[in-house]
């Protein structure tokens, strides 16, 4: 078994070789051996002066970046992975900024990478949170500027309602040792925050809110036990205060690495935290930021973002 780099400097050095590159891609993308993307045949040959495979099959021609987040990217495997290290192993996020610095490309380019490895690291299944006994904490909060730091006529404008005018809603649900879901809401109403409850949690499962009129009801359905924030932060087992831990990451993340996130791209900022959030252990062994490249590595395949969708120019094809 070859030996994974286990730092930045070593990752740096190991995948400096394009075909290191490119086995690395390969096997992670096809562990039972290389399949042609267009008709699935195994029968192919390696045109190694170009580093691409032919089919015997079906005749076409493609490489490894064929039908991942790396497609059309004229940037080279040896920046892709060490951007994707990067991703995986800064606890705070790391800007594109930063990025581009460290691997010689624009900031625009590296803007655009960082979001195409988001959307590997994204979720595509939902799966409800599983009814194991521990308690499932749902809380949602509300990302956006601070009026002390705006001009004062767009100050003004937020003078009436309760703070969260303008701001962008997040919702989450984290059950207690184990994953954390969340997602960015449209709105804090009772259908809206009790359909998302339901959509990812079992029924019977034992869920703490905070006082929150949306909630009301949910004891139909769940054992509902709620914390008053007025009174007290923590009753017996009961609060929130996990959920909280991971607002403050994420908002960490948020303010103190990008500084400033578009409400577009709020939800894959988002994906990101929850990634490095839900990966730090796999039951009692602490994952390593080699385990976390590697997952995002297996998840690179059937994911597609191109410049026209994350800018908003044509609607995103989900995946």
């Amino acid at each position: 078994m070859k030996v994974q780099p286990q730092t930045l400097q070593q990752v740096i050095r190991h995948y400096s070789d394009p075909e290191t590159c490119i086995q690395t891609v390969a096997a992670s993308r096809w562990p039972n051996g290389v399949t042609c993307p267009a008709c699935e045949g195994k029968d192919h040959y390696y045109l190694k002066t170009r580093r691409i495979w032919k089919c015997k099959e079906c005749g076409r021609q493609f490489s490894v970046k064929l039908g991942t987040i790396f497609e059309d990217s004229p940037i080279g495997l040896d920046k892709w992975l060490t951007a994707m290290w990067l991703l995986a192993s800064c606890k705070n996020g790391i800007s594109s900024y930063e990025v581009a610095g460290a691997i010689g490309v624009t900031q625009r380019s590296a803007w655009f990478m960082m979001h195409r490895i988001r959307t590997a690291v994204q979720e595509s299944s939902i799966m409800k949170l599983p009814n194991t006994g521990a308690p499932v904490e749902v809380d949602e909060t509300f990302i956006g500027g601070k009026a002390r730091n705006m001009h004062r006529a767009k100050r003004q404008q937020r003078i009436k309602g309760t703070g969260g005018n303008d701001k962008t809603i997040v919702m989450g649900m984290l059950q207690r040792g184990g994953k954390v879901k969340a997602m960015v809401i449209p709105d804090r109403k009772r259908p809206t925050v009790q359909q998302i409850v339901r959509d990812y949690v079992e029924p019977g499962s034992e869920i703490h809110t905070d006082e929150h009129a949306g909630y009301q009801g949910l004891d139909k359905d769940y054992i509902h036990k709620v914390i008053n924030h007025m009174e007290a932060y923590v009753r017996g087992h009961v609060s929130t205060n996990g959920m909280e831990n991971f607002w403050s990451l994420f908002k960490r993340q948020l303010g103190g690495t990008h500084v400033s996130v578009e409400p577009f791209h709020l939800f894959r900022y988002l994906d990101e935290e929850m990634f490095r959030y839900n990966y730090r252990k796999d039951g009692e062994r602490k994952l390593t930021n080699s385990d976390r490249f590697n997952l995002i590595l297996s998840q690179i395949a059937g994911k597609r973002l191109t410049y026209k969708e994350v800018t908003g120019k044509v609607e995103e094809t989900p995946f």
